[in-house]
């Protein structure tokens, strides 16, 4: 349940789950800080589908992120080739004060450009958010799961390995009906519960509008799209 103060329940009694609409209030505060901190990079964009047979709620949708473009180079030269479709900025940067961290995803050396595809849904079974994606190719032929472990950077192969939370699938997707990949979400109450474990004398309650924003900063690592610390310190 959502608080007045635009908490959810103390953090000793949250099991780490949120409701369907917390899950829009954090998807769009979540949206809305990346444009401010991260303004240079695609954007976030929030989706209401219509599907057959549903009526449509005013609280059902999804995030998205897509047409993010990886040319496919050697890892040191990723941020100077690594760019998004329609002519935004590239999915990683150089600098001190640049707002994502080293590369997005690490290439192989055959030159052969990749496209990515990033959903937000929220999952009615688990209560929590699920990262769905997709890759393929500039001819539109779809990227098997061993092409996009390769375009994976170097530590996740480490982090799907040796986590007992952190797993890829292949499921379908609850709006689109097709299959994509995805982090499965099986224990993510327990590691949210557990990131905010820590806060508990700083904070009265788990901050609804915060909520994906500390999802993402660990789920993101795994497929290179690191939280800008800006929106962390929001």
């Amino acid at each position: 349940m959502v608080l007045e103060s635009g908490t959810l329940t103390s953090s000793s009694s949250w099991v780490g789950s949120i409701s369907l609409d917390e899950f829009r209030v954090a998807a769009l505060s979540f949206a809305e800080r990346w444009e401010r901190c991260n303004s240079s990079f695609v954007q976030w964009s929030w989706v209401c589908p219509k599907r057959l047979g549903f009526a449509a709620g005013k609280v059902e949708g999804y995030l998205c992120l897509q047409n993010i473009l990886i040319p496919r180079g050697t890892q040191d030269n990723c941020c100077d080739e690594a760019s998004a479709n329609n002519s935004k900025e590239e999915p990683c940067f150089d600098g001190e004060d640049d707002p994502i961290d080293n590369a997005t995803l690490v290439q192989s050396s055959d030159g052969e450009a990749h496209y990515y595809d990033f959903h937000i849904v929220y999952s009615n079974s688990y209560r929590v958010p699920v990262l769905y994606f997709r890759g393929y190719c500039i001819d539109g032929q779809p990227l098997v799961l061993d092409d996009i472990e390769k375009d994976l950077p170097a530590n996740s192969s480490k982090i799907l390995t040796e986590s007992k939370w952190t797993f890829i699938t292949q499921e379908e997707h609850p709006y689109l009906n097709r299959p994509w990949y995805t982090l499965h979400p099986c224990g993510t109450c327990e590691w949210m519960k557990l990131l905010y474990a820590n806060k508990a004398p700083m904070v009265k309650g788990v901050p609804v509008d915060q909520y994906i924003i500390s999802w993402f900063s660990v789920v993101g690592q795994v497929i290179g799209l690191r939280t800008p610390l800006e929106m962390m310190r929001s």
